[in-house]
């Protein structure tokens, strides 16, 4: 079987090379560096050493990818001929993405491979820099930097910066969550003679010249939440602080039953903002729509039942299972498709349907915009001294309804029927009641109890025809009754 011996040129000069290391580089029949840029190239040079370097591959291609790609087919087909001897910057397996891609070839049975050891960057850095990495340290490949990797409490390091373009899409990343003047340091050549640390702001990263082989940048933490809050972890913080013995009494008291309310209204409000194209509303009242998410997750977790860990998983799995065209085999390339698919999908998750009632429930609302409304004109003294002014008026709009009723005017009765729910929802405003929640509860009240006479309908003839409007009814009643007697109980 072929064979390749994967040695690391350590992170600084020819001394700081191991005595086995040494030997086993000038033993090399074939020795093969990924690049000459690495200051123990030059000196090893000097000894009289022969290597040739992959740096023409860099110059050819125009992704990293393809690059390592590209060097590893190199060395495959090396081997065929002789032993290999493949050098690396810094420890074969820290940050070196040609010998991950070495190390799945031989996992597939095309190579037997002797990595040997190498400094790696990271111990002459972490004394550069004078941090401790068991306070929380992340090390990130610059090449492949994604904003949601960072942890913005810990030490951060990203290697493989090799160039300004690499640095701006750097840049770009730290800077969608790390402030514009946030202080990083640029590394280069930590632990030889030519070590350099140039320590400038965020926005200025990539106007640096320094940037080579050799860099890495250091992004120091923010420890204060308050300088965190584009962080997950720092909304969990804070609500598992609201709601912890020494925080806010009235978090403390909430339950999912009495935040029921808060949801409904911040939806509507965000409802509300999407469609005012408002976006800085938009943001606003998505935040207070994930402070909802968040309190319920936590009284969860409170409680011992569930967390926001558990809340992730069940959306992440559904999404996935519900998109096989994306994360599976299935294809679909319309909406129609998606939609079909969608729904076959959600029928085999879900029990079959036994009511009429199912899937019919609407979360829309007016009485929410009413009650807003009548609550801002109060607030500057619009409003009745008492709730009596407000059942006097709800009387008068009543007799207007009927009267309009009797007419027969349609236009006339939608007019005089919105006056009497508006001033039914006036009545509830006097009552502290949530008119939203008094409609949830009439029509679950009305869902329980019709369930009840389809049942009856079902166990009996199995056909609404066969019914009278009475034997409907009483069946109804029985419903009530069977409430009445749970609730005394």
């Amino acid at each position: 079987m072929r064979k390749i011996t994967v040695i690391g040129l350590g992170a600084g000069d020819l001394d700081q090379l191991s005595l086995g290391t040494y030997r086993l580089l000038k033993q090399a029949e074939r020795l093969v560096i990924r690049t000459e840029e690495h200051p123990v190239v030059s000196q090893l040079r000097s000894e009289g050493l022969q290597m040739e370097s992959f740096d023409a591959i860099y110059e050819a291609k125009d992704a990293f990818e393809d690059v390592y790609q590209t060097i590893v087919e190199n060395l495959l087909e090396m081997s065929r001929e002789q032993l290999v001897t493949y050098a690396v910057p810094g420890h074969p397996l820290v940050a070196e993405r040609t010998v991950q891609l070495l190390i799945e070839k031989e996992q597939a049975g095309e190579i037997e491979l002797y990595i040997a050891g190498g400094s790696s960057f990271l111990d002459p850095i972490f004394t550069a820099l004078r941090i401790d990495p068991i306070e929380g340290f992340q090390l990130l490949d610059g090449t492949d930097l994604k904003r949601d990797d960072i942890r913005m409490d810990q030490h951060v390091l990203v290697g493989q910066v090799y160039d300004a373009f690499v640095a701006s899409d750097v840049k770009l990343s730290l800077m969608e969550k790390y402030p514009d003047e946030h202080l990083v340091t640029i590394v280069t050549a930590a632990g030889s003679a030519d070590e350099k640390l140039t320590t400038l702001p965020l926005f200025e990263l990539d106007r640096a010249m320094t940037l080579n082989n050799l860099t890495t940048i250091y992004v120091p933490p923010i420890l204060e939440r308050d300088q965190r809050l584009k962080e997950w972890s720092s909304l969990r913080e804070i609500i598992a602080a609201l709601r912890a013995p020494d925080g806010c009494p009235w978090d403390r008291e909430q339950t999912h039953e009495t935040l029921k309310r808060y949801l409904i209204e911040e939806s509507y409000e965000l409802i509300q903002a999407i469609d005012d194209e408002d976006d800085e509303a938009i943001i606003e009242e998505l935040g207070d729509v994930l402070l909802q998410v968040f309190l319920h997750a936590q009284i969860g977790e409170d409680n011992g039942y569930f967390s926001i860990e558990d809340v992730l998983e069940s959306i992440g799995a559904k999404m996935i299972r519900r998109h096989p065209h994306v994360f599976g085999q299935a294809e679909a390339d319309t909406t129609a498709e998606v939609l079909t698919n969608w729904q076959a999908i959600k029928e085999q998750e879900k029990p079959q349907r036994t009511s009429l009632l199912e899937d019919q429930a609407r979360y829309a609302s007016s009485l929410l915009t009413s009650f807003n409304y009548q609550k801002s004109a109060a607030k500057v003294g619009f409003d009745w001294p008492n709730i009596e002014g407000a059942f006097k008026k709800f009387q008068e709009e009543w007799q207007e309804f009927q009267e309009e009723v009797r007419n027969g005017e349609k236009d006339r009765q939608l007019d005089e029927l919105g006056d009497v729910l508006f001033t039914i929802v006036n009545v509830a405003r006097f009552l502290k009641i949530s008119p939203e929640e008094a409609m949830w509860h009439a029509n679950e009240k009305f869902k329980s109890r019709f369930l009840h006479v389809e049942h009856c309908v079902q166990q009996g003839n199995g056909d609404f025809s066969a019914y009278s409007l009475d034997q409907l009814e009483e069946f109804w009643q029985e419903a009530k009754r069977k409430e009445e007697s749970n609730e005394t109980r």
